[in-house]
């Protein structure tokens, strides 16, 4: 009995380092989200700390139907709702821009995004940030051995919609360890009765690590793939926010390992 718990606390222990240079590097790019600064410059800033701090950036050469990614953090500027590219694209007033970061060490992955205002931004954008984050946290406090997945895709979801948002159905939160993509899928949102199937609702296993992301739009939930083949924006313009944390699943409570103080 005694050798499964040293596994899991091991994992644990290599999960909650990468989570700790994830938490650093997006507050070292934090101080640099004002106008005028680029997202590529952003991007080498985050890539320099994670190097610094001896991880790898997860998400530079992930493989998804035979393209790598090309960059470290993904970063998505209003109607982008998740894997925008860096590029020489400036910051502007009034945007909101969300900053995801993956980092992989000693064979163990975390992640986390953040969407911030770049200066001044509209009633509009702080509500939504205001609302996605809260549903974030909703989804969190549901990270535990009592329940099951749709516990907090239930949370997440009831948040949002009573608010006036809408929920992405498109992208999910999922598991993560030693792959960066691992079961559970996390949706957002109760799937409809025909599509169950496709997302189990399975019991939530203790000292499993969950990356739960709500990706919430001022608008309609349709999005639709930029010309660039990543970066995913909304189907009619309107702002997204994408905060996520990644947590392991305890008894009573979960532990959150990128809670940014």
């Amino acid at each position: 009995m005694k050798a499964p718990a040293i596994k899991i606390s091991s994992a644990i222990h290599a999960i909650e380092e990468s989570c700790r240079i994830v938490v650093g590097a997006l507050l070292e790019v934090q101080k640099y989200v004002k106008v005028g600064v680029t997202t590529l410059e952003l991007d080498k800033i985050a890539e320099d700390y994670i190097r610094t701090e001896g991880g790898d950036p997860a998400f530079k050469g992930y493989k998804v139907d035979g393209k790598s990614f090309p960059s470290s953090l993904c970063i998505s500027i209003d109607e982008e709702v998740v894997h925008g590219l860096p590029s020489n694209r400036k910051l502007e007033e009034g945007q909101i821009v969300s900053i995801d970061c993956g980092v992989k060490k000693n064979g163990y992955y975390g992640d986390s995004a953040t969407t911030y205002p770049v200066g001044e931004v509209s009633e509009e954008k702080q509500k939504l940030l205001k609302i996605t984050y809260e549903s974030l946290m909703l989804g969190v406090s549901q990270a535990t051995t009592r329940n099951k997945v749709y516990d907090i895709s239930r949370a997440v979801q009831t948040h949002v919609e009573k608010n006036g948002f809408s929920i992405v159905r498109d992208l999910l939160g999922h598991g993560v360890g030693k792959n960066l993509h691992e079961d559970p899928a996390i949706p957002n949102f109760v799937p409809p009765l025909l599509y169950r199937s496709r997302f189990p609702n399975d019991k939530l296993i203790r000292g499993k690590a969950l990356a739960i992301e709500p990706m919430v739009n001022a608008g309609v939930f349709n999005v639709k793939t930029a010309k660039d083949g990543w970066t995913i924006i909304t189907a009619d313009s309107r702002p997204a926010a994408h905060f996520e944390h990644t947590v392991i699943v305890e008894d009573n409570q979960p532990i959150i390992l990128t809670l940014i103080s």
